[in-house]
């Protein structure tokens, strides 16, 4: 596909943005009645944005409201530590108000948590000061419910003062158990400390944290405790429609519009902490192999100095402690999804943007199968993005050609944790594998589809094609992998049962533009808001569902429910109304004996055998919450843990077997060019012959040549 053509493409459906944009601002810009405060104006923006342009609007009611309350008193004191059973029932009068409030534009129910919650952290502030100078004794039998949302609030002050103890009791053990082996870990040296000195470290460790820790509780503002208000309103209609503050704007663009950070990851708020939202493909984070996209981060440290816990901090606060120098080393200790708690150091780099972009190699297994292409594609980039004018349509056309140059006889196109971007792009990628037709369809609530064509009747690549996805490929990367399984030109594969299923499209809308007049309140800031959802051409939606693979491979997560559905609050699936499509380049008619063939094989794998038990694990140790408070039985337990978690140390280390991986002679020159290039493609490469899933791809696509039709040509050339 020509340049120009995708260029042109960019510019229609911005012309498509303006007029839906324009329209919101005329509606908005009607008769609007009088409010006397900032935090009001906002709120009536944030509602007749909502009203307008939200692609599903629900009714202010009573249920609307129960939602609300629930949700807030979550947001504002999600581990139950502040509240009591007590104050609960102080505010459970207006749990069937807060509709009434929002359509009236007043703040009762807020204004009455607010003094209730600064009494109850100043409570627990007292507490703990309490508690942690008083000797606390590790032989008693109790138990600590570590999952907030399977216990009750405290019923009283006395009860809350329990709970602040066991949970004070269950960190000093924990951490100071860890220090014991840690020390032990390291070997019998001159100068190691006594348990006693070990714990005596952990308590001052604990109580400089949560001093720090209340100390930021204490200096919020009004307006921080009313962001997440508002963004509790705004979420209960999706999770992606949001409220963002001025600051917050600014710091969304600098933090999530792709300028790159020290260490190379996005955040964002997540209860008390901050969560890893995504990470830069080939930056520091990236190249450690440790860190993973929703990640809770509960510690930063900077390397030689003690660790700081950023519960209740700002996530504007928690960038700025993560970014740094070039060369210095950042140590950030994260929650993982199996609940498991690790220190990982990263030392900060500049980003290098070029890891982004597709790349392409050449694949080999001895014997077995050859000369096949595979092409990574870290993320749906676009031509207006960068300073170059890049396309990742553009740029996938270009590795496609080159892999044809080396008469490969099949190509894997890798989507994994490809969490999408450009539609323009996806569309006209989606068109180099069929003559032309409907890619995908987009909706408003009230619009007739749009419908998202490939007009361009040539085909730039007819072989076999096999997409590699996971349950990070989103977005973008579902509408490809949704539109050629739709075709049936491709087989989708999957180590999940299905994709994210993000099928919805969002847009910020300036509340300063929307609302006319009340200068004096201004700035007001932005709301992101729902306005469309993407379908397949069958007629479905990729929201909730996804995509599910042709062949599903076992993945170390396995068990744990991951994407769109488990946000809350999430868009329902819906369907519309098929349309005309087809294609004759390649005809699949085997899918059925490929799958069976995968399954077979995969059944046979001990590594996989092993994936499979470990992800059994994985799950068993998330779904357990509630732990010993005595230590030995603590002890025991974590020993036995550590002792099962050792059969699976070495998934994912070790090289495949015969796995050759090659790059293409026109792309060593800019490898070899200077030492970075050559260390991240060294990196890449080595991670390459380690992909377990990346082998058995490679055995369906010998399947798919032997077994269909299309690929008679092939099936004497794809064996050595």
């Amino acid at each position: 596909m020509k340049p120009e053509k995708i260029r042109k493409m960019v510019f229609r459906s911005s012309v498509v943005i303006t007029a839906l944009c324009g329209l919101y601002f005329f509606n908005i810009g009607k008769p609007q009645p009088v409010v006397n405060d900032k935090e009001a104006l906002i709120l009536q923006g944030l509602m007749q944005t909502i009203e307008y342009v939200h692609f599903a609007p629900k009714p202010i009611d009573d249920e609307f409201s129960k939602t609300i309350y629930k949700t807030y008193l979550e947001r504002i004191d999600g581990g139950k530590r502040f509240f009591t059973q007590k104050d609960i029932e102080q505010l459970k009068k207006y749990e069937t108000q807060i509709d009434n409030q929002v359509s009236a534009r007043t703040f009762e129910f807020f204004n009455a948590s607010l003094p209730m919650l600064e009494n109850g952290i100043k409570k627990s502030e007292k507490f703990f000061n309490e508690i942690i100078d008083i000797p606390m004794n590790f032989n008693k039998g109790e138990s600590i419910e570590t999952d907030s949302e399977k216990r009750l609030y405290p019923k009283n002050d006395d009860d809350l003062k329990d709970q602040w103890k066991h949970s004070i009791q269950f960190e000093i053990m924990s951490r100071w158990l860890q220090s014991i082996d840690d020390q032990k870990d390291k070997g019998n040296k001159e100068g190691n400390k006594s348990e006693e000195d070990l714990k005596q470290e952990v308590v001052k460790e604990i109580k400089k944290r949560y001093v720090d820790y209340f100390s930021r509780l204490n200096k919020l503002r009004r307006s921080d405790r009313m962001e997440i208000y508002l963004g509790t309103i705004t979420n209960y209609f999706d999770p992606h429609t949001d409220y963002f503050s001025p600051k917050e704007k600014q710091d969304f663009d600098i933090n999530m519009g792709g300028k790159l950070e020290g260490i190379g990851a996005r955040l964002q708020s997540e209860g008390d902490y901050t969560k890893v939202f995504s990470i830069v493909v080939g930056g520091p984070a990236w190249k450690t192999k440790k860190l993973d996209e929703n990640d809770i981060i509960m510690k930063v440290a900077q390397k030689g100095q003690e660790a700081v816990d950023i519960a209740g901090m700002r996530v504007d606060d928690v960038v700025q402690m993560v970014r740094g120098k070039k060369g210095t080393t950042v140590i950030l200790t994260v929650k993982k999804k199996d609940n498991s708690i690790v220190d990982i150091a990263i030392e900060r780099d500049e980003v290098q943007l070029e890891d982004s972009k597709a790349k392409s190699v050449l694949l080999n297994i001895p014997g077995k199968i050859q000369n096949i292409g595979y092409i990574n594609l870290p993320k749906f980039y676009s031509s207006f993005e960068s300073d170059g004018g890049n396309s990742c349509a553009i740029d996938v056309a270009e590795e496609i050609k080159k892999l044809k140059s080396q008469n490969v006889n099949g190509i894997i196109l890798d989507l994994r944790n490809n969490s999408g971007g450009s539609l323009n792009d996806v569309v006209d990628m989606s068109g180099l594998f069929i003559e032309e037709g409907p890619i995908v369809q987009v909706k408003g609530r009230e619009d007739k589809p749009f419908l998202h064509m490939d007009k361009d009747k040539s085909v730039l690549y007819d072989g076999p094609l096999v997409i590699m996805v996971n349950q990070f490929s989103a977005s973008a990367s579902e509408i490809i992998a949704a539109a050629m399984q739709d075709y049936n030109r491709a087989i989708i594969v999957g180590s999940s049962t299905s994709t994210f299923g993000k099928g919805t499209v969002q847009r910020f809308y300036d509340l300063d533009r929307g609302i006319r007049g009340y200068d004096e309140f201004k700035p007001l800031g932005n709301v992101k808001m729902t306005v469309q959802k993407f379908y397949r051409v069958n007629g479905g939606s990729t929201q909730l569902k996804g995509v599910i693979p042709d062949v599903v491979l076992p993945d170390t997560y396995h068990f744990i429910a991951t994407g769109e559905k488990e946000y809350e609050n999430p868009l329902a699936w819906t369907e519309i109304a098929p349309v005309p499509y087809y294609q004759n380049v390649v005809k699949l008619d085997n899918k059925d004996k490929l799958v069976s063939n995968s399954n077979g094989r995969v059944a046979q794998s001990n590594v996989f055998k092993l994936i499979m038990e470990s992800a059994a694990k994985i799950k068993e140790n998330r779904d357990q919450t509630k732990f010993p408070l005595k230590l030995n039985d603590y002890r025991a337990m974590v020993n036995k843990k550590e002792e099962e978690s050792k059969k699976y140390e070495s998934l994912f280390k070790n090289e495949i077997s015969g796995l050759e991986v090659k790059n293409l002679s026109s792309d060593l020159t800019k490898i070899n060019m200077d030492e970075s290039n050559k260390a991240r493609n060294d990196e890449f490469l080595k991670d390459l012959k380690k992909d377990i899933y990346l082998e058995e791809t490679l055995f369906i696509i010998k399947d798919m040549i032997n077994l269909e039709k299309s690929f008679v040509s092939l099936q004497k050339k794809i064996v050595e």
